[in-house]
């Protein structure tokens, strides 16, 4: 049994969005996904995905995509949402969707943690400076606040167990730092962390290894060659 990561799947089986567009290294990607997967994870593993999901909709046109995932190996996914998934809705709504379809193997981390052993695997969306850039003013900083609170709640919902955070967007890129994000997990002791949305030439530039006491790993699709990364045993 293992733990593992993948972000940025980005899946439209149902709409007309070809990832091939963004370089040739997306070509057929789903296939690539399936064989990554197959070659890395186990029937009995976990994987955690980190956001971007499908580019549906609503949860309707997501379900082929979702019908995907949950063919793929691995007994447990458990999903972040990332600023694509526009699909997503609340964890009761998601979690009766997936039920009603089979889909027995995803679950939504929103709000709260999830246990692989004894570490408590929690996450959110997070916060990225190109959300700052729209010009929304007080709109983003309870938007922002409202990350720091969902990721505070994931957090606080583990107790003293050994916390991993998983995001979407990376709380620290170039000269950038998110503050706010790295206070609630400096506050409770978080150690590692995981996030992806970094795509083509913007994951030379993404921090990773050790930074102010966190180690960071990307681990967007692409960037991974389409396998997910192990975490831990």
């Amino acid at each position: 049994m293992a733990l593992y990561a993948i972000g940025d799947p980005h899946l439209s089986f149902s709409v007309d969005k070809p990832m091939d567009v963004f370089g040739p290294e997306w070509e057929h990607h789903p296939e690539k996904l399936q064989r990554g997967f197959q070659a890395a994870v186990s029937p009995e593993d976990t994987v955690v995905l980190c956001g971007d999901l499908s580019w549906g909709m609503n949860l309707e046109q997501c379900g082929a995509d979702f019908r995907f995932l949950d063919a793929l190996p691995g007994r447990e996914k458990y999903i972040v949402k990332g600023n694509h998934d526009y699909w997503w809705c609340t964890r009761s709504k998601a979690e009766a969707f997936f039920r009603s379809q089979g889909l027995d193997t995803l679950h939504l981390l929103h709000n709260g943690c999830a246990l692989y052993g004894e570490t408590a695997l929690c996450g959110t969306r997070g916060w990225f400076y190109e959300l700052d850039e729209c010009g929304a003013g007080a709109h983003n900083a309870k938007m922002l606040n409202r990350e720091c609170m969902r990721l505070e709640a994931s957090l606080k919902a583990a107790g003293e167990r050994e916390k991993i955070v998983f995001l979407h967007y990376p709380p620290v890129y170039l000269n950038y730092r998110c503050q706010p994000i790295l206070d609630v997990m400096n506050r409770y002791g978080v150690r590692r962390c995981f996030f992806a949305h970094l795509h083509g030439k913007s994951r030379r530039y993404a921090i990773e290894g050790l930074c102010g006491g966190i180690e960071y790993r990307l681990i967007s699709a692409d960037h991974l060659g389409f396998a997910p990364v192990k975490v831990m045993d």
